[in-house]
């Protein structure tokens, strides 16, 4: 009987489940578009409820679509967007999600990192607070809603909340607990002194149990089985981060290979033997002995098209995209053409920062605005991993997952901007993939992740940067970096200026 495995996949915006034979080859697929709130502006929230029933209603249709039953289903894999906060309460019943485009707590981050107070959470968990993380959010519930931080009794990542939800089990995945500052690194342990430092030292018993991202985290229970049509006793792996997941499932598993996530954040990320211990990287994760990633990342990738193609193009699903890319395809580049700067859900440096079109004039139209957000979006992309080289990282490729890698126009540009090679895995579902081969490992289908690897990924294209669009592209970057430096800091003066006009009506 073929065995399948199956990735669940959860990211901001979609939540999706596919079924993998064991050769890498999909059998079936199912998504759903997550539900955001935003009940205050810069809080982004979703029911875990809500997420929990997407999910399990995807499962159903990818195993329908499959032709496939609950049996043939060897082991399930999670993966799901880090950092945000997920909450239960002391009943293990949903509290509350927070999502990790939210901008509440901006000035709780700003204050933990003042007065060296930053450096030294930095040297205990290698990163510094920022206003998406899980330790600063689960900081800011104490202070500003202590009703829900005295009914909290589990704080965890939105894969655990579905991990929980399928087995009953509370847990998460070093991945996950080091992405998002509860792990002291390279450790790789909870630490009371380390949530001391946010100001939450008495919360370490909300904290899950931690298992390996490939060994058994639970089995399904009865009550999930029969809402999902997974068998009962279907083991589910501990599953990822989502973007570790993906560079799995994109193939880069070694030390010193580099991996791009274009999605609503953008991710770039090298893997290596030991962290990069340098304050100007953003945050590092773990999800094996011996292998660390240092990754530099912030929101502002894919989710600006997005924003784009809601907003101003006519179509919906794969047909807006492919008529933005026809029309990005159209432009010839040059130095006349406008700049963007892609952040609308802010800066990982600068929480202040806005989007913005600059160099705008009356013969610019659709196209050349599309082609901005493009380029700004691989030009932000290019200022993380200009951070990752000064830091000591070393890399002449990388794979590239996420929305962006769809397009064979964006992945060419990626390649031009980047300087870099690119490679593009033949399944375009790597996060699913990823999560997948952790459930072949734990079901004892795959020695390890390296062979699972080995035997369910397949590059399939390759993207060579061509010499003559460096001079121009270099150019321009330079040109959009100045902007985006300092244009933040006049959004600062601005938001004062406008609180002061408030307070003066």
């Amino acid at each position: 009987m073929t065995k399948y495995l199956l990735g669940l996949d959860a990211g901001n915006t979609v939540v999706k489940a596919v079924l993998f034979d064991l050769d890498g080859n999909v059998a079936g697929s199912a998504s759903t578009e997550g539900r955001s709130r935003q009940p205050e502006p810069g809080h982004v929230e979703r029911d875990i409820a809500e997420l929990w029933r997407g999910a399990a209603d995807v499962i159903a249709r990818c195993l329908d679509e499959a032709g496939a039953q609950g049996a043939d289903v060897a082991a399930v894999g999670t993966a799901g967007h880090g950092n945000g906060l997920y909450l239960l309460d002391k009943q293990n019943q949903p509290l509350l999600g927070i999502q990790s485009i939210d901008t509440r707590a901006v000035d709780l981050a700003t204050e933990l990192r003042a007065d060296g107070r930053g450096e030294r959470l930095y040297a205990q968990c290698l990163q510094k607070p920022w206003p998406s993380q899980t330790a600063t959010l689960l900081a800011w519930i104490k202070r500003y809603r202590p009703d829900l931080y005295a009914q909290a009794g589990t704080a965890f990542l939105c894969k655990d909340a579905l991990t929980f939800m399928l087995t009953g089990e509370r847990v998460s995945d070093f991945s996950d607990m080091s992405g998002c500052g509860l792990l002291r690194l390279p450790e790789c342990r909870y630490d009371a002194a380390l949530l001391d430092g946010y100001g939450i030292g008495e919360a370490l018993h909300l904290l899950p149990d931690l298992v390996q991202s490939d060994h058994v985290a639970g089995r399904v229970t009865s009550e999930a089985a029969a809402l999902t049509g997974l068998a009962e006793g279907t083991p589910v792996a501990a599953g990822f981060f989502d973007v570790i997941s993906s560079m799995i499932g994109a193939g880069t598993i070694l030390p010193g290979e580099a991996a791009i996530v274009a999605g609503t954040w953008s991710i770039n990320q090298v893997i290596l033997e030991s962290p990069l211990v340098d304050d100007r990287i953003f945050h590092a994760s773990t999800w094996r002995p011996g292998r660390y990633v240092s990754i530099e990342s912030s929101a502002t990738s894919a989710v600006n098209l997005e924003w784009f193609v809601r907003e101003f193009v006519d179509g919906h699903g794969a047909e807006a995209y492919d008529q933005c890319n026809a029309l990005v395809a159209s432009v010839e580049p040059g130095a006349g053409l406008p700049l963007f700067l892609p952040f609308l859900y802010g800066s990982a440096t600068q929480p202040n920062a806005r989007g913005a079109f600059l160099g705008l004039s009356g013969w610019h139209g659709k196209a050349e605005m599309l082609h901005a957000i493009y380029e700004g979006v691989i030009f932000e992309h290019r200022r993380h991993i200009e951070r990752l080289r000064a830091a000591g990282a070393r890399f002449d490729k990388a794979s590239l997952s996420g929305g962006g890698s769809r397009s064979e126009v964006w992945c060419q540009m990626f390649a031009d901007l980047l300087d870099l090679k690119v490679t593009v895995a033949d399944c375009m579902e790597t996060g699913a993939l990823g999560a997948a081969i952790a459930g072949g490992v734990a079901a004892g289908l795959f020695p390890d992740l390296d062979a699972g690897v080995s035997r369910m990924v397949c590059v399939k294209t390759a993207y060579n940067p061509r010499p003559e669009r460096k001079a121009l592209s270099d150019a321009r970057h330079r040109l959009y970096r100045g902007l985006a430096e300092t244009l933040p800091e006049r959004w600062a003066a601005y938001g004062e200026e406008a609180r002061s006009g408030d307070g003066q009506a």
